[in-house]
């Protein structure tokens, strides 16, 4: 039976290359009925992991069915010659998981991305407050782009591209907060924008409110560094104690052992 099985993946696999079968368009014509499996902030994701790349969203799905259709195949060939109900739902089941490895690495990329802008943006807003008291919003915009953090450039760029092609809306500012969707974005994208409708009489106030936000933007940014930092440390003591605890235990165990052969 195995030899079977080895003889009939060797012959599909000589089809394939040859052009015979197209495996890529049996994929590709399924992805179609399984297109219900791509999840809502799939596309989102990608974008937000592989900023101004001009993604085939559906190609790349479809790559995700084609690996996992294979490594459920591939598990159900191993176990074909004891096949049972129990080794189905195994093979269905890591099939599953490849499918959503990936896109469960780009979930773990956004938290890991999120955490990291929501730490660099009370820093990057501060550095826009200097240049904001001596040029026009826009103009410090596009001035803030080449000392920005790299994982703000390419949404900065987007931003004032829109406002230099004549968007005077505070659309191109939601889209950013919307980009990188961290505590207090969209507020601090609403307060830009208001003050760059500002007139030059009120500009100093304006600059001033500013700044006391981006101050205290500042403040929540150190403390909650302090609060995750005080964690990690209770964390670390925890499992110190623990394993001591433990070694200890172990330690007395083997000695008790060792007095009772006595």
């Amino acid at each position: 039976m195995v030899w079977f099985i080895i003889i009939g993946i060797i012959i599909v696999f000589i089809l394939n290359y040859n052009r015979v079968v197209d495996t890529r368009k049996f994929v590709g014509d399924t992805g179609g009925v399984l297109s219900h499996l791509m999840e809502d902030d799939y596309e989102f994701l990608l974008s937000v992991k592989y900023p101004g790349r001009n993604l085939d969203v559906n190609a790349l799905f479809q790559a995700r069915l084609r690996n996992g259709i294979v490594a459920m195949l591939a598990v159900f060939f191993i176990f074909i010659t004891r096949m049972s109900v129990m080794y189905a739902v195994i093979s269905v089941a890591v099939g599953y998981f490849v499918f959503k490895s990936s896109y469960l690495n780009l979930q773990s990329y956004y938290k890991a991305n999120l955490q990291y802008i929501n730490t660099m943006l009370p820093y990057y807003l501060k550095s826009l407050e200097i240049l904001v008291q001596h040029y026009t919003v826009p103009v410090a915009l596009s001035r803030s782009i080449e000392s920005a953090p790299d994982v703000f450039k390419p949404g900065l760029r987007r931003l004032v591209a829109r406002i230099e092609e004549g968007d005077s809306s505070i659309q191109p500012y939601i889209d950013f907060a919307n980009e990188y969707p961290v505590r207090d974005s969209m507020r601090m994208m609403r307060l830009l924008y208001r003050l760059g409708l500002g007139s030059q009489q009120n500009k100093h106030e304006q600059v001033m409110m500013f700044s006391r936000t981006v101050s205290a933007l500042q403040n929540k940014a150190r403390d909650q560094r302090y609060k995750e930092r005080l964690e990690h440390m209770e964390n670390q003591t925890l499992i110190m104690l623990v394993f001591t605890g433990a070694g200890a235990m172990a330690l007395m165990f083997i000695s008790m052992m060792h007095l009772m052969q006595f």
